[in-house]
């Protein structure tokens, strides 16, 4: 559905100019797509597109590939390409549409580009294309915003998310629940047209639970919220530890690659180090912080606040602890900095020998979730650190073998929807705390008003064009 904020701008952004932009990553490769949209955008392909066994292209029908060369304005060959037409409404954006597949690589595809901009098209902003879907009302402003969520998926997990949104299963539930509050509002409306025969008591209580009803189908959907953002974003995993205990030693086997600077020298490192990894089909944001000790030296000062900072934001810390040196006033001043924050004990360096106690260990952190001795450096332990790691991922979730993505249990990923989501069920509070007092009925519409406005903005019926630029500009370019 198109939006309500403005149908003339719309129409005039939709039957605008004709866009084009490479659709496919720059850098070597076989393939380069250029992707045209736009009134303009056959007899653009046109201009620049030469069948090898003729016939106007304008002729081609939709969805048949020909085969042929680009040229520039003089006729000079560009490059061997394919040539797809999608006619409208039967597109991605709902306009007229062209890809032109060349060769990929730096200059081929930047030259195509180039002899398509000459011909007519102009450069297209980020996420145009999906932009210009949304506006013809192909996609919802969800599934707009899925689009992307798919691109940069990290797991299969998060590309599930992200395809089950792109087929507007989440939409699908928004549009339930908006349908199901617009029925309450038209209910409350008639209460005001015909006030001695709607509003009695019996007919208050009843809309009072149905109110109560709806508010619980969308805390239901909050409550999925923390699992798709962790789907989407990644769990955030900090490394913490005094230093010269093996922090970098072990994100580096964490990571399977040498990602940080490890050296015998206390403080080697000075910043926060941050990596993205994938245990169980689950993204985690690995974080490697500077060792927390006391220190004179100020650019090591800064890196020790930045891991204490690092910390407060951290939804599982690794504590590491040496277990060849023991503990000492250093790991006690560790363990406070990391307060209540959920943290699996490490204990490193099993291959120099073995000095620590568990209990000892665990006793000096205020949430322990579990221990795990492991040898950094020869990957001892690390199998079993993984596995410790994913098991509270999974259970913390619950995002397990029981907790699959179907199109019954849409997951909530995106902050915007979230927010939305929040602030619906604040007004169907509002409402339900109106009746509980009394209050008279048009003062209970405002909050329903409100909170049909909130449930709109997830689809995009009801958003700003200033809200609705700012998401599409996150796009890449040629999406």
């Amino acid at each position: 559905m198109v939006p309500d904020f403005c149908v003339q701008e719309v129409i005039c952004q939709v039957q605008g100019d004709t866009i084009a932009a490479i659709a496919t990553p720059l850098g070597t490769g076989g393939i380069g797509i250029v992707r045209i949209s736009g009134v303009e955008a056959i007899s653009v392909a046109a201009a620049v597109f030469r069948p090898a066994r003729g016939g106007a292209v304008e002729n081609t029908a939709g969805y048949r590939v020909r085969y042929g060369h680009v040229i520039d304005h003089n006729g000079a060959v560009i490059d061997e390409a394919l040539l797809l037409l999608m006619r409208q409404p039967r597109s991605y954006t709902g306009e007229d549409s062209a890809e032109i597949s060349c060769h990929g690589g730096l200059v081929a595809v930047r030259r195509v580009l180039e002899t398509v901009l000459a011909a007519g098209a102009r450069l297209a902003k980020p996420g145009e294309f999906t932009q210009r879907a949304f506006l013809n009302g192909r996609i919802d402003l969800a599934q707009a915003e899925a689009v992307v969520d798919l691109v940069r998926a990290g797991t299969e997990r998060s590309a599930q998310v992200a395809m089950q949104q792109l087929h507007g299963e989440l939409s699908r539930h928004i549009a339930q629940l908006r349908e199901a509050l617009i029925g309450l509002v038209a209910r409350f409306e008639a209460m005001l047209d015909f006030p001695e025969e709607e509003e009695t008591a019996g007919n208050m209580r009843a809309l009072g639970d149905s109110l109560s009803t709806l508010r619980c189908q969308v805390e239901a959907l909050l409550e999925s919220a923390r699992t798709g953002r962790i789907l989407r974003e990644g769990l955030k995993v900090v490394i913490a530890g005094k230093p010269n205990v093996g922090k970098s030693s072990l994100m580096n086997a964490l990571l399977r690659q040498n990602r940080a600077i490890v050296t015998d020298i206390p403080g080697t490192t000075r910043d926060l180090l941050e990596e993205s990894i994938n245990v169980s089909g689950i993204p985690m944001v690995l974080l490697d912080t500077a060792g927390i000790n006391e220190t004179d030296d100020p650019v090591e000062r800064i890196g020790v606040q930045r891991s204490r900072e690092s910390l407060l934001a951290a939804e599982l810390v690794l504590f590491v602890v040496d277990d060849a040196l023991g503990l000492d006033q250093r790991d006690t001043e560790v363990a406070e900095a990391i307060g209540a924050r959920p943290t699996l004990v490490v204990i490193n360096k099993l291959d120099l020998g073995r000095r620590l106690v568990d209990d000892t260990v665990k006793d000096l952190v205020v949430k322990p979730i579990g221990i795990v001795r492991v040898a950094a450096k020869n990957g001892q332990g690390l199998d079993r650190l993984r596995n410790m790691i994913a098991g509270f991922v999974e259970q913390g979730l619950q995002i397990s073998q029981r907790f699959e993505v179907t199109d019954e249990r849409p997951i909530v990923s995106n902050v915007r929807h979230v927010d939305a989501l929040r602030g619906t069920s604040d007004f169907l509070q509002a409402a339900l705390a109106g009746i509980q007092n009394g209050m008279p009925v048009d003062l209970i519409l405002i909050d329903l008003y409100h909170a049909l406005d909130r449930l709109g903005e997830i689809s995009g019926e009801t958003v700003r064009e200033d809200i609705i630029d700012r998401i599409f500009a996150d796009f890449c370019l040629g999406k």
